[in-house]
C-alpha cells in the first residue's frame, strides 16, 4: 500500500534518515502542521484522506501524540473502497480507546459492514469490535456478532472471528452477553465440519460454561463425541494435523472443558471417554524423535491425565498414567520433569491409594536437588501430597535434611509442610516432639508462631508427653546457639512442666534456670516477657531458687520497655508477698487443656497457595484415615444384582414408516407448536420445558400400554419407539427420522431423569451428529427400575434445520412397564385382597367412561388397557363379568418385588367406573391406578 502513496513513502524515508531526535521531531511537526491545514481546508478525496490518515497512524506508532485524523478515520470506514475502509478501521483500532466519543459515530458503519454479504468487510468490522469495543459498542453490536456466528451463510473465516469477538466481549463485559439464552445455538457449532470453527467456538464455550454450567451442560456430550471422532476414529482433514497429531489445541480445550463438569453417570459416555483417554495414553507410550510431535502429544497427555484423575482415581487409567509420569520425572528435559512432577502431585492429592506413586519415591526425593528451582518446588509439593502413615518418617526425614541446604524462597513453605506432615502422620508423640524441635532448631528464622503454638497445644493436651517434652527441649537449649522460637517453646514447656523432671540428675531447678536465662539476653522483648512468666511459675514450684528469680524481677523493674517493666513490677510484688501464699498458687496454676480446634497450619498453607495461584494440595476427605496409627489432631478434640438381559431386541426393531403424511392436525407451521427450550428456561435440575401439542399427549397415553408406535411427528421429523422389558430391566429403541430433503445437522439427543435414584436410563451409544435426508437414526436406551417412580424421563432432541430447534417429549417409560404377570385363582385373589386392606395401601377413584349407542361399556377396551399395562387379567374371578380383575408383580433392583392387585368396576347407568388398586407399597398403588385410569378417561373425553 505504501508503494501506491508516494507521499507516505517519502515521509517514512525522511523519518528514517533523521540522524538525531531533534531532526525527527522537526520533520514530524512540519508534517502534522500540513495535515492539520489540509484537514481544515476540506475538499479532500478518499485517496488524500487515506494518505494523510496513514501518516497519522505511522506517527502514532512511533510514539508521538496525535490529535488529528479521528473524524477522517470515521469517514473512511464508510467508504466503498477496501483500501480506504482498511485504513479507517486501522486508525480506529489504534487511535481510539473504548470510551472515545468518536466510537459512537462508527457504530452504524460497523453494523452495516457486519450485515454485508462480503466476508472481508465482515472481518474488518469484527476486528474493530474485538480490539476496541467498549460496553456501549458491545450492547449495540453483540446481537449482530452472534447472528454472524450462527448464520449458515457465513464463511468459516467469519464464524471463527465472530466466535473470538464474542469471547473478547464476554471477557470485558460479561453482563452484556445473554450467554444462557444463546447456549444451545452456540454449542451446536461444536459439530461443525471445519475444525477451525470448532476450535474458536470451543474457546468461547470454555469461557461461557464457567459461569453457566447448567445452560451449557449439553457441551459435555459434544466434547466427548468430537474427541472420539478425532482420536479413535481419526475423522479430521490433513490440514489440521500438527506433526501427525490431530488438532492438539482442540483436544486440550475439550479435555479441559470436560473437567468443568462432575463425572458423568451415563455409562455410554463414560466408556467412550475412557476409550479416548486410553488411546491418548497409548499414543504417548513411545516417544518420537520429533520435538514438535512430542510437545503436542505431551500437552494432550497431561490434560488427559488430569481428566482421568477428575473422573475416577481408582480406574485402570490411573495405573497407566502413573507409569507414564514415572518416565517423565526421570526425563533429561527440565520442562518435562516439571510437568511430570506437577501432574503426579495432582494425582497424589486426589488418589486414595498411593502404592503406584511410592514405587518412584527415590526418584522424587532426588528431584529435591534438581538444578532448577521450579522442579524442586514441584518435587516438594509431590512429596507432601504422597506422604502417608507408612512413609511419613522417611519423607519428613528427607525434607529435614534438605531444609538445611534449601533455597531461602522454599524454606518457609517447607517448614509449614514438615510441621503439618509431622502432626498428621505421627506414629508416636515422642517422634512428633523430636521432629518439631529439630525443625525449629534447623530453620528457626522461617518458623512462624503458628508452628510453636501448635506444639504447645499438643504437649498441653497430652499428659504422658509432658515429661519427655521438657527433657528434650532442655537438651536443645543447652546447645551454644538456640533460635528464639526454640527459646519460646522451652520457656513455655519448662515453666509448665519443668517440675516433672526437677528431681532427675542434670535437670535441677538451678540448671533449668541457668540454661534458660542465659538465652534471654539474645531475645526480643516479647520473648523476654514470656520468660518472666516462666520465672513467676518457678517461684511457685521451685522455692530454692526464689531469690535468684526475684533478683531478675528487680532488674527488669527499671527497663525502658513498658510491657517488660509492668510485668516485672507485678511479678516482683507477687513473689515478695508473705501474707497470702494461696494467691501465688492460684495465679500460677497449670494451663488447662486447650479446647478442640483445627490446626491453623493447614489453613495458613492453603492461604499461601491461593495467594500464589496454586491449588491446595490437601487430599480429599478419604485420606486413608483408616490406615493411620494415630492422628495428633485428635488430641484437640446394597442393591440387587442386575438381571442379565442378554436378548438383543435391535433385530426386531425394523424402523418406522417415513412415507406417511404427518398425522398432526395442526397447520404445517411446526415451529409454532414447538417450544424450544433455551437455557434461560431450564429448570434447576436441567430438565427442558416440554413440547406442547395435543397429539403428543395422545401418542404418549397410547404408548403407555403399547410396546411400539409414534411418539412425535411433524413435517420435519418423526420420533417413534419400540420397547421390551424383562424384570427390572428394559430396552427402548428410539427412532428419529428425517422427513425433509435437507440433512439435520448438529443433532443431539439427551435424556433428563428427574428421579435418578429410582430410574436409570442411558443411551447405548452417542447419537450421530448428522441425519441425512429421508433416513432414520436409531438409538438404543437401556433402562433399569430401582424403586417406585412417578415421573417418566424426558427425551430432548435438538438439531439445525435452517434454524436451531429443540423438541422435548416424555418417554413412555413408566412403572407398569416393569410389572410381570402373576396367575391367581378366585380364593387366592380375594384372600390377598383382604390381607392388603384399605388405605393407605389402597388407591381408588371414580371417573367417567364412554358407552356405545346401546349403552354398553366397552369392556374389551378396558381389558386391553389393563393388559397393556402388564397386569394379568384374571378370568372368572369376579362374580360380575363386566368387572375386570388383574394382578401383577413389580420388579425393582433396589426395593425388590412388590405385588399389585386391581379391580375395575364399570357402571353403565351412571356412565362411571371405579378403579381400585391395592399394593403393599402405597406409591406403587397410586401410580398404577393413575396409569390405567389415564387412557380410559381420555377415551371418554375423545
Amino acid at each position: 500500500m505504501a508503494t501506491s502513496m508516494r507521499g507516505l513513502t517519502q515521509f517514512i524515508a525522511d523519518i528514517r534518515g533523521a540522524r538525531v531526535r531533534e531532526l525527527e521531531e522537526k520533520r514530524i511537526n512540519k508534517e502534522m502542521a500540513n495535515i492539520r491545514k489540509r484537514f481544515k481546508d476540506g475538499n479532500l478525496d478518499g485517496y488524500q484522506k487515506k494518505k494523510y490518515v496513514a501518516k497519522v497512524i505511522f506517527t502514532y506508532i512511533l510514539g508521538y501524540k496525535v490529535d488529528v485524523g479521528h473524524m477522517e478515520a470515521v469517514n473512511l470506514i464508510s467508504s466503498s473502497k477496501y483500501s480506504e475502509k482498511q485504513i479507517g478501521y486501522l486508525a480506529v483500532t489504534l487511535l481510539m480507546h473504548e470510551n472515545s466519543d468518536f466510537l459512537r459515530l462508527v457504530v452504524n458503519s460497523i453494523r452495516k459492514d457486519l450485515n454485508e454479504n462480503n466476508e472481508v468487510y465482515n472481518c474488518l468490522a469484527l476486528h474493530a469490535i474485538a480490539n476496541v469495543g467498549g460496553q456501549e459498542m458491545a450492547e449495540a453490536l453483540a446481537e449482530d456478532v452472534h447472528r454472524l456466528l450462527i448464520s449458515p451463510t457465513s464463511q468459516n473465516i467469519v464464524r471463527k472471528k465472530a466466535a473470538l469477538t464474542l469471547l473478547r466481549l464476554y471477557r470485558k463485559h460479561p453482563e452484556v452477553i445473554p450467554a444462557a439464552e444463546w447456549a444451545l445455538r452456540i454449542v451446536s457449532l461444536m459439530d461443525d465440519m471445519d475444525l477451525g470453527v470448532v476450535i474458536c467456538v470451543t474457546s468461547l464455550v470454555l469461557a461461557l460454561a464457567q459461569d453457566h454450567l447448567d445452560a451449557y451442560a449439553v457441551c459435555y456430550t459434544k466434547a466427548v463425541d468430537r474427541l472420539n471422532r478425532l482420536v479413535v476414529e481419526h475423522e479430521y482433514s490433513a490440514t489440521y494435523a500438527y506433526y501427525k497429531v490431530p488438532s492438539p489445541w482442540l483436544q486440550v480445550k475439550l479435555l479441559r472443558l470436560l473437567q468443568y463438569y462432575s463425572p458423568t453417570e451415563d455409562s455410554t459416555l463414560k466408556n467412550v471417554l475412557y476409550e479416548v483417554i486410553k488411546t491418548m495414553m497409548s499414543n504417548c507410550a513411545e516417544p518420537s524423535r520429533n520435538v514438535q510431535h512430542n510437545n503436542a502429544q505431551h500437552a494432550i497427555l497431561f490434560e488427559a491425565i488430569n481428566l482421568a484423575i477428575h473422573l475416577d482415581t481408582n480406574s485402570p487409567l490411573i495405573s497407566t498414567a502413573t507409569v507414564l509420569l514415572a518416565r517423565f520425572i526421570s526425563s533429561k528435559e527440565t520442562n518435562v520433569r516439571y510437568l511430570g512432577l506437577d501432574t503426579m502431585a495432582h494425582l497424589a492429592a486426589r488418589a486414595d491409594h498411593l502404592d503406584a506413586i511410592k514405587r518412584h519415591q527415590g526418584t522424587i526425593i532426588l528431584s529435591l536437588r534438581d538444578k532448577d528451582i521450579s522442579v524442586r518446588r514441584r518435587a516438594l509439593d509431590l512429596l507432601y501430597s504422597m506422604c502417608d502413615v507408612d512413609n511419613s518418617e522417611l519423607i519428613v526425614g528427607e525434607l529435614l535434611r534438605y531444609l538445611k541446604v534449601a533455597d531461602y524462597g522454599l524454606r518457609e513453605e517447607m517448614v509449614l509442610k514438615i510441621a503439618i506432615l509431622t502432626e498428621k502422620y505421627a506414629g508416636t508423640y515422642k517422634w512428633y516432639v523430636d521432629t518439631i524441635l529439630e525443625l525449629i532448631s534447623a530453620a528457626g528464622d522461617h518458623v512462624g508462631d503458628d508452628v510453636w503454638y501448635r506444639v504447645v497445644q499438643i504437649v498441653t493436651n497430652t499428659e504422658d508427653l509432658q515429661p519427655y517434652a521438657a527433657r528434650v527441649v532442655f537438651e536443645y537449649l543447652k546447645s551454644p546457639s538456640s533460635h528464639e522460637s526454640l527459646v519460646k517453646v522451652g520457656g513455655y514447656i519448662l515453666g509448665e512442666y519443668g517440675h516433672l523432671i526437677a528431681n532427675d540428675s542434670g535437670y535441677t531447678p538451678v540448671e533449668q534456670f541457668q540454661v534458660l536465662h542465659s538465652k534471654s539476653q539474645f531475645c526480643m522483648a516479647p520473648t523476654r516477657a514470656l520468660l518472666l512468666s516462666t520465672y513467676i511459675k518457678w517461684v511457685n514450684v521451685f522455692p530454692e531458687i526464689k531469690e535468684q528469680l526475684v533478683n531478675v524481677f528487680e532488674r527488669y523493674r527499671h527497663v525502658l520497655d513498658v510491657d517488660l517493666q509492668q510485668r516485672a513490677c507485678e511479678f516482683y510484688a507477687l513473689a515478695t508477698r508473705t501474707d497470702d501464699d494461696d494467691l501465688l498458687q492460684n495465679v500460677c496454676e497449670e494451663i488447662p487443656p486447650f479446647p478442640p480446634r483445627e490446626s491453623t497450619l493447614i489453613g495458613r498453607l492453603n492461604r499461601k497457595h491461593s495467594e500464589s495461584g496454586k491449588p491446595s494440595l490437601e487430599r480429599s476427605s478419604t485420606l486413608r484415615q483408616a490406615t493411620r496409627k494415630m492422628t495428633l489432631g485428635d488430641v484437640n478434640g446394597t442393591g440387587a444384582a442386575k438381571s442379565d438381559v442378554s436378548s438383543n431386541i435391535t433385530q426386531s426393531f425394523l424402523g418406522l414408516d417415513l412415507t406417511s403424511e404427518p398425522t398432526d392436525s395442526n397447520p404445517p407451521g411446526l415451529n409454532q407448536d414447538m417450544v424450544s427450550a433455551p437455557a434461560a428456561v431450564l429448570a434447576e435440575k436441567g430438565i427442558p420445558r416440554l413440547t406442547v401439542n395435543a397429539n403428543i399427549d395422545r401418542w404418549f397415553d397410547k404408548l403407555i400400554y403399547c410396546a411400539e408406535g409414534v411418539l412425535y411427528e411433524d413435517v420435519q421429523v418423526q420420533i417413534g419407539i419400540k420397547s421390551r422389558y424383562h424384570g427390572h430391566m428394559g430396552q427402548v429403541a428410539i427412532y428419529v427420522g428425517n422427513k425433509i430433503s435437507a440433512p439435520l445437522t448438529s443433532f443431539t439427543a439427551t435424556l433428563h431423569i428427574e428421579e435418578s435414584d429410582a430410574l436409570s436410563a442411558t443411551f447405548a451409544k452417542i447419537a450421530p451428529s448428522i441425519i441425512v435426508p429421508r433416513t432414520q437414526s436409531q438409538q438404543l436406551v437401556h433402562v433399569e427400575c430401582k424403586k417406585p417412580f412417578a415421573k417418566p424421563p424426558i427425551l430432548s432432541v435438538s438439531f439445525l434445520a435452517g434454524a436451531h430447534q429443540t423438541i422435548a417429549v416424555r418417554l413412555p417409560i413408566v412403572i407398569t412397564k416393569f410389572i410381570e404377570h402373576v396367575k391367581l385363582g378366585q380364593s387366592e385373589f380375594f384372600e390377598r385382597w383382604k390381607l392388603i386392606g384399605g388405605p393407605p395401601r389402597e388407591a381408588q377413584s371414580i371417573f367417567p367412561i364412554a358407552t356405545n349407542e346401546a349403552g354398553h361399556v366397552n369392556v374389551v377396551r378396558q381389558r386391553q388397557v389393563v393388559a397393556g399395562n402388564s397386569m394379568n387379567v384374571l378370568e372368572g374371578v369376579d362374580p360380575n363379568p363386566n368387572n375386570t380383575v388383574a394382578a401383577g408383580i413389580l420388579h425393582m433392583s433396589g426395593d425388590g418385588k412388590v405385588g399389585c392387585l386391581m379391580r375395575l368396576e364399570p357402571n353403565r347407568e351412571a356412565k362411571l367406573c371405579r378403579i381400585t388398586v391395592r399394593s403393599t407399597s402405597e406409591a406403587v398403588a397410586a401410580e398404577v391406578k393413575n396409569l390405567i385410569q389415564g387412557p380410559l378417561v381420555a377415551d371418554s373425553t375423545a
